[in-house]
């Protein structure tokens, strides 16, 4: 009986993967919800209809709950359930703050080695956002929005600067979409990223930097107004 494969052990590990893998796709369906407003602010986590939804047990929903939770997009109440996260006014403002300022960094170090490779990438996103701007549909923008700020930070090339401003963008996904959620906001959110890609092919990191810490600071008054639309 000795030398022989011991299959419980391999089918427990293969069950484990299993698991993480199910636990990433969920995480990627509640981070969808939330950011499309399916589940707002303060609602609890459906664990029993995600688990009909989705067709898997309980387990992987719990596991992306508290992936989530880690990375401040849902609450954990003790004998309660998950609960997406509600940020205060002023932590949504110190977060956009601070994002303001990693953001700008980034841009202005982009501004310094940048190429006409990476300039055509973005001048494709204007275009394409341009043509969503017509059609005045937000739930369209966005997604290409966050492409656009994604492949900015990628392009700095500070992987440690990246992963703080992407943290920031999760805690505020939110807000960042209700600041788009009027088709108003839509053409002049682009025409500051045109101001940014300018900047950029202009090669000027003042410039740069200027652009895309005004982009910021300028949405969390659109965001503001979003959520107050009668202060």
């Amino acid at each position: 009986m000795s030398g022989t494969s011991n299959p419980p052990s391999n089918l427990s590990a293969l069950e484990i993967l299993r698991t993480q893998s199910l636990a990433n796709v969920v995480q990627i369906e509640i981070e969808r919800m939330i950011t499309e407003g399916e589940l707002k602010p303060n609602e609890r986590v459906n664990e029993n209809g995600l688990s009909q939804r989705i067709g898997i047990s309980r387990g992987p929903i719990r596991e992306a709950c508290s992936a989530l939770a880690a990375m401040g997009l849902i609450e954990i109440i003790p004998n309660r359930g998950f609960f997406i996260r509600a940020l205060s006014d002023d932590e949504a403002k110190d977060l956009s703050v601070a994002r303001a300022g990693v953001f700008a960094c980034m841009v202005m170090m982009l501004a310094e080695h940048v190429t006409d490779e990476q300039i055509a990438i973005l001048r494709k996103l204007l275009q394409r956002m341009d043509e969503i701007v017509v059609l005045g549909d937000a739930k369209v923008y966005y997604p290409v929005n966050l492409e656009f700020h994604k492949q900015i930070a990628l392009m700095a090339g500070n992987s440690r600067l990246n992963a703080v401003y992407q943290s920031f963008v999760r805690e505020l996904h939110i807000q960042r979409y209700r600041a788009l959620s009027s088709p108003d906001v839509l053409p002049i959110s682009n025409a500051e990223h045109r101001e940014i890609v300018d900047a950029l092919e202009a090669r000027d990191p003042v410039r740069a930097l200027v652009a895309a810490r005004s982009h910021i600071l300028n949405g969390i008054v659109r965001t503001h107004k979003a959520v107050h639309p009668s202060a």
